[in-house]
């Protein structure tokens, strides 16, 4: 039998200039989408430039929400969107930080993995980046692997991973692209988009040995033939290869934005690949993206947490997830998902706040740690309960209903979780017993409940109506669980826990019945994880239909 050819692999690099935060993730995310489009098959990867080694302990509000892949991994947001807009599940073998590949060379290094040789920053870093890429990548079965290298040229951080890129251009020029994604800013005062901060960005990007062979210009508004024209020059691209990247009502638009500067042809010229037919994703894509901005009437909901507001700025990136599936359920529905962001600490000062709920077609409670703010959560979830206010609670959001549910309706005053109060009387939440061990030794790596875990559903339930079947896959992020010893005394009390883990011990779902709520379920686990545009999760969707109901 005749062997099976290899087959020959391309990379495009995605890389940052002037400032962060101006769509990386996106623009990867989006060329994957359009490659996806022409039939290549595509996996991406996001390398953090940070020391820490995953993303579990970074602070939300600085660093955005921590997503969490179905083996379990914690990850930067960006990985999030790989999956809503590829629809594909990725491992944590698609995430890299400096701190992991920092480590697992050392370690390498001590289980003389490298014969004796003087192990160095350069070469052995970026070569140890490029393994794991190619691995994956291979492991993928991908024709095309994109990846994100965060932070913006210039940086220190990243400059070893700007090495890899060269490294691999060198070794492959032909199957090697890097795309920059470069902020083209308007100075007010001048009314005119200015390239110089592009111009300086590129050529930072040069002193490293890397060209961009593409350049996304983000800006306010379209760019024009003479921007185009004077980026071309000064940063030595093709004209038609400088792609108009303007400010857009919703991130789906952007695949669609790229086509029109007609991206796939020339990444398909620059990889050197034969042009292939639209083969109906895109289509598909369009349609949808149609309908978000057709969608005539909005659903009101207040998302009440406490890792979104810093003096008068909203942070909504920690939860950007939640949000994002709303915006998938709102598509389904036919509305717009019209999002207010409530701290919860408000209802602690002023109780009285609580009657503004009624504003509101729904309410949501996110995930989230500690102590601040739960008494003003706890506060909303017994609005909505006694005002049959649709509520949604998610993982944190369970728990407290459970609390509130305790308190409230079993009378157990004293009731709470033992992560905001250790003393309790009655511990309706508590730690697994197994991991007591790792917490009291402060291994807090070891003590969550991460990942995929499948959940068995009742019969004649809100959660069984919302899936259509019996057992589901979900994702998980948390220490503490519904303490199995109040359990029987929470059903008798009137809460239904409508799934569980396969063996019964743990609870997955809580709700009321439809006879005396419209809508009041929650999660232990995330399902904003696993929502994409293409296919929204039904547990949003249900959310939603509530609300419009209710309206």
């Amino acid at each position: 039998m005749a062997k099976t050819k290899n087959k020959h692999i391309k990379y495009i690099f995605v890389v940052g200039g002037v400032m962060s935060g101006v769509g990386k993730g996106i623009t990867t995310s989006s060329i994957g989408k359009i490659l996806q489009s022409r039939g290549l098959h595509v996996t991406a990867f996001k390398i953090d430039p940070y020391i820490n080694v995953d993303a579990g302990t970074m602070n939300p509000t600085e660093h955005g929400e921590v997503f969490v892949l179905k083996d379990g991994y914690e990850t930067d947001q960006d990985m999030g969107n790989y999956e809503r807009f590829l629809n594909i599940e990725l491992s944590r073998d698609n995430y890299m930080t400096t701190g992991m590949v920092y480590k697992s060379v050392i370690e390498r290094e001590r289980n003389l993995e490298y014969a004796g040789k003087c192990v160095q920053v350069v070469p052995h870093i970026p070569l140890e980046v490029i393994a794991r890429i190619k691995k994956t990548t291979k492991k993928d079965g991908a024709d095309v692997a994109i990846i994100e290298v965060g932070g913006t040229v210039g940086e220190y951080e990243n400059i070893l991973f700007l090495e890899a890129i060269r490294m691999m251009k060198i070794e492959s020029p032909e199957d090697v692209i890097t795309v920059m994604v470069s902020y083209i800013p308007t100075p007010s005062t001048i009314g005119e988009m200015k390239t110089k901060p592009t111009q300086h960005a590129v050529r930072t990007l040069n002193g490293t040995g890397v060209q961009p062979d593409i350049i996304v210009a983000r800006a306010s508004r379209p760019l024009d033939e003479k921007r185009k024209e004077k980026i071309a020059v000064f940063c030595s691209v093709r004209k038609e290869d400088v792609i108009s990247a303007p400010d857009v009502e919703s991130i789906y638009d952007v695949p669609l934005n790229f086509e029109k500067d007609h991206l796939s042809a020339i990444l398909f010229h620059k990889l050197g690949l034969k042009m292939r037919r639209e083969n109906g994703t895109l289509k598909e894509w369009e349609k949808i993206v149609k309908r978000i901005h057709s969608a005539e009437g909005g659903v009101h909901i207040g998302i009440v947490g406490k890792y979104f507001k810093t003096g008068d700025y909203v942070l909504s990136d920690a939860y950007i997830s939640v949000i994002e599936a709303l915006k998938h359920a709102a598509c389904k529905v036919g509305r717009k998902a019209i999002l207010t962001w409530i701290d919860s600490t408000d209802f602690e000062e002023d109780p009285k706040k609580l009657a503004e709920l009624e504003q509101y077609d729904g309410i949501i409670i996110p995930g989230g740690f500690g102590k601040r703010g739960i008494e003003g959560k706890l506060a909303v979830i017994r609005y909505c309960r006694l005002k049959k206010l649709p509520y949604f609670g998610l993982c944190y959001g369970m728990q407290l209903l459970v609390v509130e549910y305790a308190r409230d309706v079993l009378k157990l005053k004293d009731a709470h979780s033992t992560e905001v109060n250790p003393a309790t009387v009655y511990p309706v939440v508590d730690i697994m017993p197994e991991q007591k061990e790792n917490m009291r030794k402060k291994n807090y790596g070891a003590t969550m409940r991460l990942g995929h875990y499948e959940a068995k559903i009742i019969a004649k339930t809100l959660a069984r109506e919302a899936y259509g079947k019996e057992s589901v896959l979900e994702r998980h992020r948390h220490r503490y669980e519904v303490n199995p010893e109040y359990v029987d005394d929470l059903k008798k009390g009137g809460l239904i826990f409508s799934a569980t883990s396969p063996d019964g011990v743990l609870m997955e779902i809580a709700e009321l019945p439809k006879k005396r709520h419209p809508f009041f379920l929650a999660t232990q686990f995330h399902p904003e994880f696993q929502s994409s545009l293409l296919h929204p999760h039904p547990l949003f969707v249900a959310f939603l239909k509530a609300c419009m109901k209710k309206q």
